[in-house]
């Protein structure tokens, strides 16, 4: 008889054959600003997180350094939103002023602070490029996230990650940062971006529900596999340097297949839906949370990324510390 359970006998045992860790420098917490003062809004659909003013974003980063998280993802929520998603691109705007804040602090100067690339939270009807009689527009749009790109970078920003999906919008940042003489600054690209269901909770955190109509025009359709890894490829031969597969748990097929096809750091991303969904049960007292959340995360990790952004990161980095 073969005696597997020789190699579970102990919390010791188990850590030693484990094929997965988790770790905390791993994880990408998202972090949401906002203009005004002293603001601290929570998010009633995300338990626990709120939408920040900049002066009140210490209270989260202390939080973040704490945990030894290594890398934030910022998410703007503008005063004012147009047609064309001014703010986004405005070297002024609530993201440039926070990332430019984040690198004047010597406490959290060392963090990695990855720009997330779209116009959603910036536009007055929600969608994630121009649009004209109701067609949000690809080619038209790609100047605007480049010049997102460009100041996002400009402001400090270690890492910028468009999320629009629209095709040839890599090219477009990498030639625009290669440009202005930002070579060194990577692209993490949400290459594998479903038109999902999971997405309500961000929507109401960073204000950017389309105003008409839906994304599937654009975001991918989740029956679909095979076309993650053309999305993949393209995006990497325009430039990208690592990939993100959204939502995460539905699409752990996904995150398998990038990895096995491409030598490329892959993130998954753990979506506020996904998210919601535990805090839930949780709350209502169905589930443990603690252990519901250890077991998607490194359920994420064996099917094979390497990064996971996640609003559960600052929980999660406590209970690496705790250990099993």
């Amino acid at each position: 008889m073969e005696r597997m359970r020789r190699l579970r006998v102990s919390p010791a045992m188990r850590s030693l054959v484990r094929e997965n860790h988790l770790r905390a420098d791993e994880l990408i917490y998202p972090i949401f600003v906002m203009e005004g003062q002293n603001l601290c809004s929570p998010v009633e659909s995300m338990p626990g997180i709120c939408q920040y003013s900049i002066d009140r974003l210490p209270e989260e980063l202390d939080r973040v350094v704490e945990g030894g998280i290594l890398s934030v993802l910022l998410f703007g929520i503008p005063a004012h939103k147009d047609e064309v998603g001014s703010g986004a691109y405005d070297d002024q705007g609530i993201v440039q002023r926070a990332i430019r804040f984040i690198k004047s602090q010597e406490r959290y100067r060392h963090l990695i602070v990855i720009a997330d690339v779209c116009l959603c939270e910036y536009t007055s009807h929600g969608h994630c490029g121009l649009v004209k009689d109701g067609v949000i527009l690809n080619d038209e749009t790609l100047p605007l996230l480049a010049r997102t790109a460009v100041s996002y970078a400009g402001a400090g920003a270690d890492m910028v990650a468009p999320s629009d999906m629209m095709d040839g919008r890599v090219r477009a940042i990498r030639e625009a940062l290669d440009e202005h003489g930002f070579v060194q600054i990577p692209i993490m690209a949400y290459s594998a971006k479903f038109a999902s269901g999971f997405y309500g909770p961000f929507r109401d955190a960073a204000h950017s529900a389309p105003g008409f109509g839906d994304r599937k025009t654009y975001q991918m359709d989740p029956a679909n596999g095979r076309e993650a890894l053309r999305e993949v490829e393209e995006d990497l031969r325009e430039g990208a340097d690592l990939i993100i597969a959204k939502p995460a748990m539905a699409y752990m097929d996904i995150i398998r297949n990038i990895t096995e096809t491409f030598h490329v750091p892959v993130a998954a991303y753990n979506v506020s839906g996904e998210y919601a969904m535990v805090k839930a049960a949780a709350a209502n007292g169905w589930i443990d949370e603690k252990k519901i959340v250890m077991e998607i995360l490194v359920g994420l990790k064996r099917a094979g990324a390497k990064m996971i952004i996640t609003y559960h990161a600052l929980d999660a980095a406590k209970w690496i510390r705790e250990g099993e």
